[in-house]
């Protein structure tokens, strides 16, 4: 099902594990929104992604688009609160960063989305999280990269909800590149004042899983 991954030395030799998360750097964007940042989070990324590709149970959606049915651009897998995810480690992972950010987030993650980017020619449209209390409250979206790097940029709604149309312009576009156990956590109003993506590329780009661990209750 996958194409060929061109891997990270260090992330197809090392032993799939955790660094601690007080290493992230937070980035303070506009409107209430911040982004934490910690790249190479999850050591031995590469072996995780290959398991991933065989033990996820991935679907592919077709969607409404205007007056067309289209394909999404992407394989998906979603594990609800009570599902068991698919490998250990994301279980460590989703204690982890539970026990880091619980008290700053109000209550735990629950749940996981997995999205598969098998090349160039899959993407993810801009968009916030706000399916469900996104749109109304602050929260927080973990995502975790492994496979080949990826674009992820963030820019400003045109009228973010949580400011008027006076005081100084919101700033522009945010780009990181996330892979090899990258990762990059959206937080405070992120989810209804910005807006995310994963462009198509042009360019060879290898495959890249990312996994999204979330709160109840936000889609």
């Amino acid at each position: 099902m996958s194409p060929a991954l061109q891997g990270s030395l260090f992330a197809a030799t090392e032993e799939t594990a955790l660094r601690s998360l007080d290493l992230v750097r937070r980035e303070r964007l506009d409107a209430g929104a911040w982004i934490d940042v910690l790249p190479g989070w999850l050591t031995g990324a590469d072996s995780l992604f290959e398991r991933l590709v065989s033990a996820v149970p991935w679907r592919a959606e077709r969607r409404q688009m205007y007056d067309r049915t289209v394909d999404v651009p992407r394989l998906l897998s979603f594990y609800e609160e009570e599902d068991s995810l698919p490998e250990p480690v994301l279980d460590d992972a989703r204690a982890a960063l539970t026990e880091h950010y619980g008290a700053e987030l109000g209550e735990p993650f629950r749940t996981a989305g997995l999205c598969f980017y098998r090349d160039g020619r899959d993407s993810v449209a801009w968009h916030g999280d706000t399916i469900g209390r996104g749109s109304t409250e602050d929260t927080m979206v973990a995502i975790l990269s492994v496979g080949a790097p990826r674009a992820l940029l963030l820019r400003p709604r045109a009228r973010p909800a949580d400011r008027g149309t006076s005081g100084p312009p919101v700033a522009g576009t945010v780009r990181h590149t996330l892979g090899h156990g990258d990762l990059i956590v959206m937080g405070g109003a992120c989810q209804r004042t910005w807006e995310h993506a994963i462009p198509k590329s042009g360019k060879p780009v290898g495959p890249r899983i990312s996994i999204q661990f979330r709160p109840r209750g936000v889609r």
